[in-house]
């Protein structure tokens, strides 16, 4: 009997072995084959330019091809789900917002859930908010915009990428914050949203600096206010919400990188390492700068409870909306 125990002991520690052996040598070939970057979200916003970004240097790391995928609908929920679904071999990814934190709570028929379907790899960078609003509106400062507001409620709209989505989000806080009625309207992506707003369909939108900045410099759109604590680098002229007089008013759009549950973890930490190396890169940092955008650097652990407390801080806020759209 105790010849047997030993037997099975020493085979379990084999197995075990066996079983970390291979996992490391599968993060020692990674990646021998090209990968796939789910973006759930539109062409041409913030998602999609970093993940072609970032994308490129992996590849340039990798010597790998890292392919770009929009899966867009439902606000992200669509290409969220496809990549939850998807083998855990390291060669899907996801590229993810602070749109999936909040439809953890602003959509609950999802197929998925995010931290138990999907495993953090790293986070990539942040960047503030622009309140702009088309020019044949009339004011010219945030709180005219405010007054305007509060004698037409409910007259006046905004346009965001979709449910759940940072601009949406950064909306109805705003209503709440500035106590005003504006009416939202979803567009399929950022792009629509943001022609949107340009075409004068609806008069504000609440989009991310770097894409936004471009057309507030050929006055296509007035900006009113930024949304971080500082005044943004890219729009120093522009007022921060709260200079602006609505007292508290922060919101980001930030972007990080998920693989679908199970990803061996020897595989993320070597895409973690490689995405913390080229967000620290000078040349990311000097374009990112010049755009608006701040990188960000994690473990997957420290990015895991980033995520965790994600979730929770829009759950708290979603409780503040009446009716979120």
């Amino acid at each position: 009997m105790m010849r047997l125990r030993w037997a099975l002991a020493l085979a379990a520690t084999l197995v075990a072995a066996q079983a970390v052996l291979g996992t490391t040598g599968l993060a020692q070939d990674y990646p021998s084959r090209p990968v796939r970057v789910i973006v759930p979200f539109g062409a041409g916003g913030p998602a999609d330019v970093t993940a072609r970004q970032i994308g490129s240097i992996l590849q340039e790391s990798f010597g790998q091809p890292f392919v770009i995928e929009n899966r867009t609908g439902a606000g992200g929920v669509i290409g969220t789900q496809e990549a939850a679904k998807s083998p855990p071999d390291g060669y899907t990814l996801l590229m993810m917002s602070n749109t999936q934190t909040a439809n953890e709570s602003l959509v609950p028929q999802r197929k998925y859930e995010l931290m138990r379907d999907l495993a953090p790899i790293a986070p990539v960078n942040y960047s503030d908010l622009v309140v702009v609003i088309h020019p044949t509106v009339q004011a010219k400062t945030l709180q005219e915009f405010i007054a305007l507001a509060k004698s037409q409620p409910g007259k006046l709209n905004y346009a965001s990428s979709g449910q759940g989505t940072p601009y949406h989000m950064a909306g109805e806080l705003f209503k709440t914050m500035a106590g005003v009625d504006l009416v939202h309207v979803p567009y399929r992506n950022s792009g629509e949203a943001r022609s949107g707003v340009i075409g004068g369909q609806v008069q504000m939108m609440i989009d991310a600096v770097p894409t936004m900045a471009p057309n507030v410099a050929e006055n296509q759109v007035r900006a009113l206010a930024t949304t971080g604590k500082t005044r943004s680098t890219v729009l120093p002229n522009v007022p921060t919400a709260i200079e602006a007089g609505v007292a508290g008013y922060e919101a980001t759009i930030w972007l990080g990188l998920m693989a679908p549950a199970g990803t061996p973890k020897p595989v993320i930490d070597k895409i973690n390492a490689a995405v913390n190396t080229a967000v620290k890169r000078p040349d990311i940092v000097k374009l990112w700068t010049q755009q608006g955008a701040v990188p960000m650097s994690m473990t997957p652990e420290e990015f895991d409870k980033f995520l965790r407390g994600d979730i929770v801080k829009w759950a708290e806020v979603v409780k503040k909306f009446d009716k979120p759209q």
